[in-house]
C-alpha cells in the first residue's frame, strides 16, 4: 500500500484522460459563464450546483418541474405503469429514478438530463428552470450519456430499447442510433469526439448472472467502437475470449464505468462482482493487467451486490499517474498508482460509492457517497479527502459544467410543478 509520498506530482491542467471521461472537465468555458459542478440527486429528483474550489452548494436545480404531468401519463398507461413500478422495485431499491446523467450547455443556458423512470431526455433552462426540449427514448428507461468534446450533441442509453440515441444538444433533435446488446450503459466519446466507445452490461437486475449458467440468461453484453458520424459499429471485442486467456473463464464480461489513458492506448474498466480493474489494450483488444482491491465484504452473496456492482466508479488523472475508484460494495475510494500498481490508502468517506470524475483542472477526483447522500473532493496528489459536502437523496452522476453566474443570483423562480414526496421544491433553491 502505498504512503503519502508515494503518489508524486499531479499534472497542471485537465488532457486527454479526464476529457475522454468529463468532456467539460477540459472545455475552456464561454465569455460570460462559471464553472460548477453538477450532482445528481437521483430519488430526489434534483441536481446541486457545487463551486469547484470551495465545493461548497451553490444552488439546486428541479429537474422533474413536470412530475404531475409524467406521472398522470403513466397512472394511465398500463404499460408504462408497469415498467415504472419494476423501474422502482429491481433498479431503485424501492425509489423512483428521476436523475441518472447530466451535461451543461458550454454557454450555461442549458442542463441537459436523463430521466430513468420517465424514459427520457429533457432539456432544462438554467435561467428559468424550465423544461425546454424532451426527447423520449426508445423502450422505457433511459440510462447513462455521454456528451461530445465540442458539446453540441449527446448520446443516452436506453436500457430496455438496446439502442443509444445521439440528440442535438440545444434542441434535442434526434441525429439517429446505434445498436446495442441487452441493457447499454456507459459511453465515452474518444478520438477527439470521432468515435465512441460503449459498454452494455446486462439484465444486472436479474439473479442469473453466473458463470456456471448460460449467457442468454444475462442478455447480450458488448463492447464496442462506434463511428460517430455515421454511428456504425466499427468494432466489438470479443472479452470473452480476452478473458479466458488471462484465465479469468468466470469473471463476467459485463463493463461497468471506463476510463482511457491520455494517449486513448489503453482502456482501463470494472466489470460485474469484480473488486478491482482491469486494463485493455484498445488496439489488440487483449487483457494486458489485472488490478485486484481489496474485497472488504468476502463473504456477501452475489444476488446482494448493487446492480452485480462490486466497484463502480473509475477515472485517471490528465497525467495518466493515477487512477481513483469507488470501491462500491466495500464502501470505500482508493488511488491506485500507474507506477507500481498499488492502492492508497482506503477512504472510508461515507456508504456506497458510486461514481467518480476528474475535475476540471485534473488535481482532483470527485466521488458520490450515494448511501450518504454526500460527495467529496479527493486529492490524486495526497490521496487525501478534501473536503466532503451534503447533497440530496442518493447522489450519484457527479459531471463538470457550466453557468452563467447571473442564474446563480437569481431567486424565486417557481416551477411548474414538483414532487408531491419531496414537498414541492421551487426551481432553484439554496
Amino acid at each position: 500500500m502505498l504512503g503519502l509520498g508515494g503518489l508524486g506530482a499531479v499534472a497542471p491542467a485537465a488532457g486527454a484522460a479526464a476529457g475522454a471521461a468529463d468532456p467539460a472537465g477540459s472545455a475552456r468555458p464561454a465569455d460570460g459563464v462559471r464553472r460548477v459542478v453538477f450532482v445528481g440527486n437521483n430519488w430526489d429528483g434534483t441536481a446541486d450546483l457545487l463551486d469547484p474550489r470551495t465545493f461548497k452548494r451553490l444552488a439546486r436545480v428541479n429537474i422533474i418541474p413536470d412530475y404531475q404531468t409524467r406521472m398522470m401519463e403513466i397512472a394511465t398507461n398500463p404499460r408504462r405503469l408497469a415498467f415504472f413500478l419494476a423501474i422502482r422495485v429491481m433498479i431503485g431499491e424501492g425509489h423512483d429514478q428521476f436523475v441518472d446523467d447530466m451535461y451543461s450547455s458550454n454557454d450555461g443556458r442549458l442542463l441537459v438530463v436523463s430521466r430513468p423512470s420517465f424514459a427520457d431526455v429533457v432539456g432544462i433552462d438554467l435561467r428559468t428552470g424550465r423544461i425546454r426540449w424532451r426527447f423520449e427514448v426508445q423502450g422505457e428507461r433511459a440510462d447513462h450519456m455521454a456528451v461530445s468534446p465540442d458539446g453540441r450533441r449527446v448520446v443516452v442509453s436506453a436500457s430496455t430499447g438496446n439502442v443509444v440515441h445521439m440528440l442535438r444538444m440545444r434542441d434535442g433533435k434526434h441525429l439517429g442510433r446505434f445498436p446495442s446488446g441487452g441493457s447499454p450503459h456507459e459511453s465515452t466519446f474518444i478520438d477527439g469526439g470521432k468515435r465512441i466507445l460503449h459498454a452494455s452490461i446486462g439484465t444486472v437486475y436479474s439473479p442469473f448472472d453466473e458463470p456456471s449458467l448460460p449467457d442468454p440468461l444475462e442478455g447480450e453484453r458488448v463492447f464496442e467502437i462506434v463511428n460517430a458520424k455515421t454511428l456504425k459499429v466499427e468494432r466489438r471485442y470479443n472479452l470473452r475470449k480476452a478473458l479466458n486467456a488471462r484465465g479469468l473463464k468466470k469473471m463476467s464480461i459485463a463493463v461497468r464505468p471506463m476510463t482511457l489513458s491520455p494517449d486513448e492506448k489503453k482502456i482501463y474498466f470494472q466489470v460485474s462482482f469484480f473488486h478491482g480493474f482491469l486494463e485493455m489494450n484498445r488496439k489488440s483488444g487483449r487483457i494486458t493487467r489485472v488490478v485486484r482491491l481489496p474485497n472488504l465484504v468476502p463473504n456477501l452473496p452475489r444476488i446482494a451486490y448493487l446492480l452485480d456492482s462490486a466497484h463502480h466508479g473509475i477515472a485517471m488523472n490528465p497525467k495518466g499517474t493515477r487512477i481513483c475508484v469507488a470501491g462500491t460494495m466495500d464502501d470505500y475510494a482508493t488511488l491506485v498508482s500507474t507506477r507500481t500498481w498499488k492502492h492508497s490508502r482506503l477512504l472510508k468517506g461515507g456508504k456506497k460509492p458510486y461514481w467518480v470524475t476528474p475535475s476540471w483542472n485534473g488535481k482532483h477526483c470527485y466521488i458520490s457517497w450515494s448511501g450518504s447522500d454526500t460527495v467529496s473532493k479527493i486529492s490524486y496528489k495526497t490521496a487525501k479527502i478534501v473536503r466532503t459536502t451534503k447533497v440530496g437523496d442518493h447522489p450519484q452522476r457527479v459531471r463538470n459544467g457550466f453557468i452563467r453566474p447571473a442564474f446563480l443570483k437569481a431567486l424565486g423562480f417557481a416551477s411548474s410543478s414538483a414532487p408531491a414526496r419531496t414537498g414541492g421544491p421551487t426551481a432553484w433553491e439554496r
